[in-house]
């Protein structure tokens, strides 16, 4: 039988790993399409994700500070992206821009995962120290 061991800050790491998650699937959805006619590339702010995502971290009846239900976690705003050259199939995927956006999100991923180990080396700590 394990611990469940959650506080705010690995719950807001949890919903930051979620949302890097995400932000992958949309990279290789658009990757993944680079040859589809009339196919346009989507993108997510994801600072703007993550500001409402830490709203439904305080929210615990599941609406925000202007009493609105928050949306799921799991399903962020995605937009156009905007600024991109049309080729001629009228696809606007730009393989460098769709590469950049996945080592980013790579990077900001492993970000988030030593931060939950150290999260969870910190509370085991104190459960620790607290049985001597």
């Amino acid at each position: 039988m394990g611990i469940e061991v959650a506080t705010r800050l690995s719950e807001e790491i949890a919903r930051y790993l979620d949302l890097n998650t995400r932000q992958i699937e949309i990279t290789t959805a658009n990757m993944a399409n680079i040859d589809t006619p009339c196919y346009r590339a989507v993108g997510m702010d994801f600072e703007a994700e993550m500001r409402r995502a830490m709203a439904g971290v305080d929210a615990e009846d599941g609406s925000d500070a202007a009493g609105g239900v928050l949306a799921e976690a799991g399903a962020p705003h995605l937009a156009p992206v905007a600024g991109l050259i049309v080729r001629p199939d009228g696809n606007n995927v730009s393989m460098d821009r769709e590469s950049l956006q996945l080592a980013e999100a790579q990077l900001k991923f492993k970000t988030g995962v030593a931060l939950l180990k150290r999260e969870y080396t910190r509370v085991m700590d104190a459960i620790h120290a607290d049985g001597h």
